[in-house]
């Protein structure tokens, strides 16, 4: 009779060991959401990017008109990721990647032989002294010349853009690889930024610095680099200097740039002016204008001018029409117009 009894008598002891499972568990799971809660408060990843397209008839000097649906024309379409660690001490760790893309073919780059990860790749530091990263970093030079012009980043319609970066004077691209760059904090309204690519046997280094101050209605920028990195025929060894500013008197801004090109592969020199401005429409619309010159010491000069307007939907969509005109010596002229939509997420 006594075996009998034993379950009876162990019975009422099963009841506290399950919830004494139950209330581990329960903790387990606080202590686990607590850690996530707090590692989600020190750190932060970020999707983001932009998609540009337009619709018109587009033709470069010399070349050939063609219509149809553009991507890019008024800011290169993209996306990417970015985030921070927050390490202690005043101290984050950041990171980015960020990809081109061409929405009209559903294409990845800017052209077919672009890298994936050809617009920022990078890992680094930032703290009150400044912000220090390492692999694919965006040039000063391109950062300054989008700064100081109407028309932005606009590869498709600012004349700077072009003149700079697509018309065979500087060399190095808007983003230099294997780079270490610094950023520096804002000094009353004066930041500094250093920039050097290695050659990692391609060539020499690339090195780069600029300066931008931005204070009441008056902004400034100066950017200097030479590129020897795969010194070639197609990537000769150039040394670019560039000074600009800006004004602001409502309802207009002005803008004004000035820099020169020493091709020392080819013997070349190039001198770059800009001159622009914006007026606002209203509250949400504005326009814009912008002219630019190439004079080159050997070779043909350039001249374009860019007219258009812009319609801001939302803060992130807007809606805009752009007529170019693009003068080469010696070729037939290059006339573009279209009307687009930009969507930044």
């Amino acid at each position: 009779m006594l075996p009998s009894r034993l379950p009876l008598a162990q019975a009422p002891a099963a009841a506290p060991v399950r919830r004494n499972r139950t209330l581990a568990l329960a903790a387990v799971f606080a202590a686990t959401w607590l850690t996530v809660g707090a590692a989600q408060a020190q750190s932060a990843v970020t999707f983001y990017g932009l998609i540009d397209l337009s619709a018109g008839s587009f033709k470069d000097p010399g070349g050939k008109t063609n219509k149809g649906i553009e991507s890019g024309k008024m800011s290169t379409s993209y996306f990417g990721f970015k985030g921070s660690e927050d390490l202690g001490g005043g101290m984050s760790a950041v990171f980015s990647v960020e990809s081109f893309m061409r929405n009209d073919t559903a294409s990845a780059g800017r052209f077919d032989a672009d890298t994936f990860w050809a617009r920022n790749s990078y890992v680094g530091l930032t703290s009150g002294a400044g912000t220090v990263t390492l692999g694919r970093n965006t040039t000063a030079l391109f950062v300054n010349t989008l700064v100081f012009n109407a028309f932005g980043d606009s590869f498709g319609f600012s004349p700077a853009i072009r003149h700079y970066f697509t018309s065979g004077t500087v060399s190095g691209d808007t983003g230099w690889s294997d780079s270490v760059k610094y950023s520096s904090p804002k000094f009353g309204g004066l930041s500094l930024t250093g920039h050097a690519a290695l050659g990692e046997s391609n060539g020499g280094r690339n090195i780069g610095f600029s300066a931008m101050y931005f204070g009441g209605p008056l902004g400034a920028g100066f950017a200097w680099q030479k590129v020897e990195k795969g010194s070639g025929a197609f990537n000769p060894d150039t040394t670019t200097w560039q000074l600009s500013g800006s004004f602001a008197m409502a309802p207009f801004k002005f803008y004004a740039q000035y820099g020169t090109v020493d091709n020392k592969s080819t013997g070349n020199d190039y001198k770059i002016l800009g001159l622009g401005g914006e007026m606002a429409v209203g509250p949400l619309g504005k326009v814009l204008l912008q002219w630019g010159k190439v004079n080159a010491d050997v070779g043909a000069d350039r001249n374009t001018f860019s007219l258009g307007y812009d319609y801001q939907l939302s803060k992130r969509t807007d809606l805009y029409g752009v007529y170019m005109s693009d003068r080469l010596t010696a070729v037939s002229n290059g006339t573009s117009y279209a009307v687009g939509m930009r969507h930044r997420f």
